[in-house]
């Protein structure tokens, strides 16, 4: 594993499933939202958004965390490893109203400098109809991928812990 990309619904945990995989693998990380987004939430053009996806996912080891699905394919295309966090629409709901509530006002460590985390109702209807809307088509590009790309779909917390697990297990030389 040496390209990992992580999506999932908003609140579906991809920005802490990508630190804890830092931690255990030592790949750089890459949160797309602190790359995307400019201070105040000011959106990149879509032309100078596919060039930097493109500039990092040809890097040779990263973990890249986002959905972004406009450069989706530039990503899927160089990964080895996806990991599509399906978790509930009520969990992520939730989720993303509880860091609204903790980080309300400030910046995450996850987000580009000056977007402080605030309520945002597109958002929020965005997560909650998620798995109607971007579910089938994720699952579709995940059914086309390569038999030498490796594809985790993680639905539960327990199933995220076996695979981090199973990770720590491996590069502590056990395997």
């Amino acid at each position: 594993m040496k390209r990992i990309m992580i999506i999932g619904c908003g609140g579906a945990g991809k920005s802490t499933l990508a630190r804890e995989l830092g931690n255990i693998l030592g790949l750089p990380l890459v949160h797309l939202d602190q790359a995307y987004w400019r201070p105040n939430w000011v959106e990149r053009d879509k032309q100078e958004w596919e060039e930097i996806v493109t500039k990092l996912a040809d890097q040779d080891r990263w973990i890249m965390d986002g959905n972004y699905g406009g450069t989706m394919d530039i990503r899927l295309q160089r990964a080895d490893t996806v990991v599509f966090l399906d978790r509930s629409r009520w969990l992520c709901v939730y989720r993303v109203l509880l860091r609204l509530w903790q980080t309300g006002g400030r910046t995450r460590p996850d987000m580009a400098e000056g977007c402080e985390e605030r309520f945002n109702l597109p958002f929020l209807q965005y997560v909650f109809f998620y798995n109607n809307t971007r579910r089938p088509g994720i699952l579709k590009k995940l059914n086309r991928l390569s038999s030498k790309q490796s594809v985790f779909r993680l639905r539960t917390q327990r199933e995220i812990d076996h695979f981090i697990a199973g990770l720590s297990w491996h590069e502590d030389g056990n395997s």
